[in-house]
């Protein structure tokens, strides 16, 4: 265990109990243990190490934002994070997460219609101010992380996609106004189901202010590489719809180009890790891997539709 994640263990452990004492909970449980994040669990309670740099400003307004959102985003215990080895710390209740081995049960109608509300929640309306939300600037950090990886036969498909996209996709201009409330990282694992039933999201490090077609651009990447089946896209796109969701037209018309770019953006952001991935365990790109990859290739050869935006 390294020494991040056993000091992390007994921080939430004394959240979940106040005392240092043993108790009856089940053993603790590693969630995640990577560089942008290590979370650990005991008993009801989740302790979150966020990336090392996270700015503990912007940290504090998303915590905020998701304590007053409590019916779209999992609250967390407490507002403020505490720092613990350079790293800074947040509490969470503990969640029932989306079943990887059943994708049939996905809650595509949940996760849309949450997403709708918290786009159309008026960024006046929040109590605290909110940076821009951090999606492009993944996409451009995963770029990144593939260059560094060394030479690969297959990114070059990825770096032609690449610049293909407008520059506030690649998170080198502002993003197109107006600005909405967006969680920035949208991915069935954003998802957890409370005690009472009731899906929420989570992971508020990429919070903010932005365009909110990049929230739908994931499922909308993996329908275009054939990775989600069209019916479950049809009921995440429905529910989206239905509950007056604002990134795509409502009246039924092609969503596509508002969620072209963003798709692209975030196509290209996961070949990019995929790539880089395969090159450091020395091993091809794997069957799901190499989609996006052709993806990538055939984007590259086709201009994005471009939704009329308007810019500062």
């Amino acid at each position: 265990m390294t020494a991040l994640l056993s000091a992390l263990t007994v921080k939430v452990r004394h959240a979940a109990h106040r005392t240092p004492l043993a108790c009856a909970c089940a053993p603790d449980a590693v969630l995640a243990d990577r560089d942008d994040a290590t979370v650990v669990r005991h008993g009801d309670t989740v302790a979150k190490a966020h990336a090392p740099g996270t700015d503990p400003i912007e940290l504090t307004a998303r915590l905020k934002v998701a304590a007053a959102l409590s019916g779209i985003l999992l609250p967390p215990l407490g507002e403020t994070a505490v720092p613990l080895d350079g790293r800074l710390v947040t509490f969470w209740p503990a969640g029932t997460p989306v079943d990887r081995d059943d994708p049939d049960a996905a809650p595509w109608e949940a996760v849309a219609t949450l997403l709708a509300r918290l786009h159309a929640t008026p960024p006046a309306e929040l109590p605290h101010p909110l940076p821009d939300m951090r999606g492009p600037t993944k996409a451009a950090r995963a770029m990144t992380r593939m260059r560094d990886a060394g030479a690969h036969p297959a990114a070059a498909p990825v770096e032609r996609a690449w610049a293909t996209l407008p520059a506030w996709a690649r998170a080198e201009a502002p993003a197109p106004l107006p600005k909405l409330l967006c969680h920035g990282d949208l991915h069935l694992g954003q998802l957890v189901r409370t005690p009472e039933g009731r899906w929420l999201l989570i992971d508020v490090d990429d919070l903010g202010l932005g365009d909110p077609a990049w929230d739908l651009a994931r499922p909308a990447a993996w329908f275009a590489c054939g990775l989600l089946a069209p019916d479950e896209w049809t009921r995440f796109l429905t529910a989206y719809r239905a509950a007056r969701g604002p990134a795509v037209p409502a009246d039924g018309a092609d969503p596509w180009p508002a969620l072209d770019v963003p798709a692209r953006a975030l196509t290209a952001q996961t070949a990019a890790l995929a790539v880089a991935k395969s090159g450091r365990e020395n091993r091809p790109l794997d069957e799901i891997e190499q989609a996006v990859v052709d993806a990538c290739d055939r984007m590259a050869a086709l201009p994005p539709e471009l939704a009329p935006t308007t810019t500062k």
